[in-house]
Formats: C-alpha cells, structure tokens, sequence
C-alpha cells in the first residue's frame, strides 16, 4: 500500500523502513534495515538519491546498498559504529557511497532537500529501560529526521520517547514509533500527535516483534478522534 499526501508518496517497509518520493522524483529512504525482519525481503530497487539512518539498531550496510543507487548519499548518526552492531561487519565510511555524519541537532541541505536532525532518545526515569534500569536508547546514540521534499515536511522521530523538542517542530507528515517498550507507546504517539497537529499522522515501528506488538486500529482510532487525519500502511 502507498500512502499518497500532497506531493509525496510513502512507503512503510516494517519496523522504522520509510520510503518517501516526491513528485520531482526525488527518494528518500528512512532505516531501511536491519533484513532480517523481512524489509523489502526479495527487493533490491536501488532507486534512493538519499538514505537516512537514525541509530546502530537500524544500521544494515546490506540493506543500504538494496535501496541507494552509484550516487545516493548516506546520512548516519555520528554515534554509529559497525563493532557495536550485531549484523553490521563495515563501517559507514566504508559503503560505496557519499556517506555524512551528524549529530541530534543539526539543520542543513542537499540539494533540492532542506533537513534537519532531532534527539532521539529514552527517558532514564521513564518506562523504557531495561531490568537495570538503564535506557533501552541512551541519550547521544541516535537521533530522529525531518525532511521537507517538494514542500511537505515528513518527520520520523527514531527511536525515542516524546521529547520536549518534538513540541516546537512543525510538521505534515508525522510517522512516530507506537509498539512501546524501546520506543513510545501508541498512547504516548497519540499525545504526541495532538501536540503536534500534522498534516496526517502514520505509524510506524510497530508489530516486527512481539515486543512491539500494537493495536494500530485502536491508534488510529484515538488520533482521528482527537480530530487529526491518520492512516495505515499495512507494510
């Protein structure tokens, strides 16, 4: 299913895999990896001008090189390191691509696209940490995208609890994580998205696992009733 807003198309993959195609042709892709939770399982388009990775967990080298094309560039969080992925064996620098690094707040742009990077991460005191307490995402570690492609601003938050910077950002397209346990929960998503007030509201980051298994009905549900437009793409 490809959800059509304005000028752009979307795409969700499973997990935090987003695919985004302005009219202009441009695309844009958000996590794609890691494989081995069936993204795109079988596809190898090789069509991205752009490919955005939020943090280590979503680091897969073989995944970038199914989706960037000879001349995509690759946008990774500066606190990537492939030593402490389980399924990466090479660093960023070492894929085939122009590959930036960058931090949690940051604003820049590559050619026809403004972007910018937010924190991402859980709360010591909140709900997502471990048995030990200690957060399933530390602050530092990674971060979230908005990207604004033929005049829609699409944001992914990462993996993250709603943070206070959400609350400043302005946005059309908002895809936050609702499974919960490492991320928001689809209640913590639904509060967020009545703060925010986007244009339309689409879930991801639920449903891969059972640790972040999610009713995406009863979400979309509490959105629209709070008067938001929200929609599924049922991956």
């Amino acid at each position: 299913m490809t959800v059509r807003f304005g000028a752009v198309t979307v795409d969700w993959f499973g997990l935090a895999s987003i695919r985004l195609e302005g009219r202009t042709g441009v695309v844009i892709y958000v996590d794609p990896g890691p494989e081995h939770y069936g993204i795109l399982e079988g596809e190898e388009p090789r069509d991205g001008d752009l490919v955005l990775v939020s943090h280590g967990h979503h680091y897969d080298p073989d995944s970038i090189r199914r989706v960037a094309h000879e001349d995509a560039i690759v946008v990774v969080h500066e606190a990537v390191d492939a030593r402490d992925v389980e399924h990466a064996d090479e660093q960023p620098e070492s894929l085939p691509y122009e590959v930036e690094r960058v931090r949690d707040d940051e604003s820049f742009v590559l050619g026809p696209l403004d972007l910018y990077t937010t924190p991402a991460y859980n709360d010591p005191d909140g709900s997502h940490t471990d048995a030990d307490g200690t957060p399933y995402h530390p602050e530092g570690e990674g971060c979230g995208f908005g990207v604004t492609v033929d005049g829609v601003t699409a944001f992914w938050p990462g993996d993250t609890d709603p943070l206070p910077v959400h609350d400043e950002l302005v946005v059309d397209l908002l895809c936050p994580p609702i499974g919960g346990t490492y991320t928001m929960d689809r209640h913590e998503a639904a509060d967020l998205a009545d703060r925010m007030v986007p244009g339309l509201v689409l879930p991801v980051h639920y449903d891969a696992f059972d640790a972040i298994d999610a009713d995406a009905d009863a979400f979309v549900v509490d959105v629209a009733n709070r008067g938001h437009p929200v929609v599924l793409d049922e991956g």
